[in-house]
């Protein structure tokens, strides 16, 4: 492929979002080591500035680990619909390049800008101007990888944080790739990336080199998969305006949860909120998740199919309820760490009744009535019955 028919993708992500917004809007932290996260103890770390990321603080690290590092941290709560706005201002930078914008989360995303070039420039100058922009108009930066593909365009991203821009042509995939550490391939986790180096492979270049029978028992039926990452290799395009997968919530305890009565209640109000942000969507779900993660860490998944789909609280409570039931009954007296609840299989709410005579299928009474209280004074301002712990609905039975 010539270099003009080539595709040019960005990678954009923003330099330790939460923590630079904060450092942004209190210049008083400027210079310290800044942890954004849930300040209990068991809270874990959303963001690190660079400070703090030199004594080995990242993010997901449990807060108190983050703590014992680095004592001196400033530890700020989330302020996520602040974030979701300055991440809004981002967005429309890139959307007044490309319409192909992939959003990855509220910091990152993919451009594809192979059309862009004819009257912007070069993928070089518009990886400038995105930079330059955004920090006209957030005071914030963000580090750009530009490559052919999607995958080498993170990897370029990555290298040089912050405020960088780097560029891996396709004439020098191997040359730029061969030598990095296998723990720049994106997707390949801490577990496997330990397996991998204690097989004898530390480069990307070792891992492209390899043969089969090093790489089928570490990668099986993916190895020629990872090969060609290895050295590279990437058609996936940038799609755009990517749809909901699923819609969840969860929730981490402060102190794990032994009281079946507490448990349940804990999940059906998950529920709930679940089920609401899938009707202020106008979707309705045909499958139902949940979440339940031990005192021990050990995580499981259960799910159950909905027929027909819906955006009824009361049909996915019961649905969750029943899933989480039937996990306890083979260990009733696990105590619980986290809880999380989600939905799938997601659906225009429109497409629930398509030969009802004119309807459009509306959310259930009492949800339309939950869904208009919460809209006007916030997520806290009701919640059901039935996500109350017992002991609590009977103090509020006798008011």
């Amino acid at each position: 492929m010539s270099a003009a028919r080539e595709r040019a993708i960005l990678h954009v992500d923003m330099d330790a979002f939460y923590a630079s917004i904060e450092e942004r809007d209190d210049p008083s932290l400027r210079g310290r080591p800044v942890i954004v996260g849930g300040t209990n103890a068991r809270g874990v770390v959303a963001a690190a500035n660079y400070v703090v990321r030199k004594f080995g603080v990242h993010s997901a690290m449990p807060m108190s680990r983050a703590l014992a590092l680095c004592p001196q941290a400033v530890c700020i709560p989330p302020r996520m619909s602040h974030y979701k706005a300055v991440s809004r201002e981002v967005f429309a930078v890139f959307h007044e390049v490309t319409p192909l914008v992939e959003g990855l989360s509220l910091d990152e995303a993919f451009l594809d800008v192979t059309a862009s070039r004819a009257l912007l420039g070069d993928e070089v100058t518009i990886a400038r101007w995105i930079k330059a922009q955004i920090l006209a108009r957030t005071r914030l930066k963000a580090s750009v990888g530009v490559a052919p593909n999607k995958l080498v365009a993170k990897i370029a991203s990555d290298l040089e944080k912050p405020d960088a821009l780097t560029v891996i042509a396709a004439a020098s995939l191997p040359a730029r790739l061969d030598a990095l550490s296998i723990r720049r391939l994106p997707g390949l986790g801490r577990k496997k990336g330990d397996a991998v180096e204690h097989a004898g492979i530390a480069t990307l270049g070792e891992l492209r080199r390899a043969p089969d029978a090093v790489l089928w028992p570490l990668f099986g039926r993916d190895t020629s998969r990872m090969r060609d990452r290895a050295g590279g290799i990437d058609d996936r395009p940038v799609v755009a305006d990517r749809e909901d997968l699923s819609i969840s919530a969860e929730e981490t305890f402060d102190t794990d949860l032994v009281d079946p009565a507490r448990i349940e209640a804990e999940l059906l109000a998950l529920a709930d909120r679940a089920s609401s942000r899938l009707r202020a969507k106008g979707l309705a779900a045909g499958c139902v998740a949940v979440k339940v993660r031990r005192a021990d860490f050990a995580t499981f998944t259960r799910q159950q199919q909905l027929e027909p789909a819906t955006q009824d609280g009361r049909v996915i409570g019961r649905a969750a309820a029943d899933l989480l039931r039937r996990w306890r009954a083979g260990q009733p007296r696990a105590r619980v760490r986290l809880l999380g609840v989600g939905v799938s299989d997601l659906a225009p709410a429109t497409q629930l009744d398509l030969f009802a005579a004119g309807a459009v299928p509306q959310p259930p009474p009492l949800d339309a009535a939950l869904d208009a209280i919460r809209h006007r004074f916030g997520s806290a301002g009701l919640t059901r019955a039935s996500g109350l712990p017992v002991g609590n609905r009977k103090r509020d039975a006798r008011k």
